[in-house]
């Protein structure tokens, strides 16, 4: 048995404190995972080595919630980072499991939160949504769930009017061509873009084209 003789709040980590056993110092705890232990205490081997893995889980997320701080992420994306930060693979799990109950780790949620930021501020095809999803990591299943019932035409509608501004003053051969380069890199195909250029192209000069077929009258 080892008796914790000091327990010191860290100066620059004041979320974390350092235990010291007989005198010495011993290890460092999140102040969570330290909060029933007292100066005097007593510790075996065994105790020990669970505070020191309740440390090592406690350490792991809050890892991953600082990951998930900045935005969402899937959860091949939280196990990459936890990975990259040489967390132990059952350490992981038990990770992705805690933030699974707490609704944290969400795989479906997180696709379909995907599609419809991508909807509203990047429109681009179906196809292209669902390997950017793919490419995080995520299933079949949670990404046909998320993209299913997306039409390519109002997709490609979306992202021609956002990118209008930048052409209306163009002549029809140059915008259509720009235009089309466009959608194509947003993953739409030529039989989905070709009516939408056409369509958008009339709604802009619809005034213009008012005009001459008044003037032939």
């Amino acid at each position: 048995m080892k008796k914790i003789t000091a327990i010191e709040v860290q100066k620059r980590t004041p979320n974390r404190v350092n235990i010291h056993l007989d005198g010495e110092f011993a290890f460092g705890l999140a102040r969570i995972v330290a909060a029933w232990l007292r100066v005097g205490q007593e510790l075996s081997a065994e105790k020990i080595e669970q505070l020191q893995a309740e440390e090592a889980r406690e350490h792991a997320f809050q890892q991953a919630m600082l990951f998930l701080s900045y935005r969402d992420r899937s959860e091949s994306e939280i196990r990459q980072n936890l990975r990259k930060h040489e967390i132990p693979e059952p350490v992981i799990e038990q990770t992705l499991e805690r933030l699974r109950q707490a609704g944290l780790a969400n795989d479906h949620q997180f696709a379909r939160t995907w599609v419809e930021n991508r909807s509203a501020f990047r429109p681009r095809s179906r196809r292209l949504m669902a390997m950017e999803l793919r490419q995080k990591g995520l299933g079949d299943e949670a990404i046909t769930s998320a993209t299913e019932g997306m039409d390519d035409e109002a997709l490609a509608y979306e992202a021609a009017q956002k990118r209008v501004p930048r052409l209306k003053g163009l002549e029809w051969n140059e915008f259509r061509k720009k235009m089309s380069d466009f959608l194509g890199r947003r993953g739409f195909s030529y039989s989905v873009s070709a009516p939408v250029i056409t369509r958008i192209w009339n709604e802009v000069h619809r005034d213009e084209q008012h005009y001459e077929e008044e003037d032939l009258r």
